[in-house]
């Protein structure tokens, strides 16, 4: 199951993240992300969470390594439309003191 959409335009890589984020899926989203930043490196990262039911500790870890690699890359992280119960385990982690956050925001899925 695929449980990322990935969306390049303008040098800013959209990541629409969906269903359930644990340790079951991270490590594809993760390598999915990855592979993508590292081909077109972009200028700006962001993690929309508006289709995430669920995010265990294996959520966390994806975003500090996407926090990482777009450090790497010189550019930025912005967490987007956290649902409650996420951005309890978001908040809980300190990832709120690291990485931009922006609720009500819709990203398009196409590049049209």
């Amino acid at each position: 199951m695929n449980d990322v959409r990935l969306i390049l335009k303008e040098g800013t890589l959209t990541a629409l993240l969906s269903g359930e984020i644990d340790h079951h899926n991270a490590r594809g989203i993760r390598e999915a992300i990855d592979e993508t930043a590292g081909k077109t490196k972009p200028k700006e990262l962001i993690l929309d969470f508006s289709r995430v039911q669920f995010m265990d500790s294996s959520g966390v870890g994806l975003i500090m390594g996407r926090y990482r690699l777009m450090q790497v890359l010189g550019g930025s992280v912005t967490i987007a439309n956290l649902p409650p119960k996420v951005e309890k385990v978001v908040s809980m982690a300190g990832l709120d003191k690291l990485v931009k956050f922006e609720k009500g925001v819709v990203y398009r899925e196409t590049d049209e």
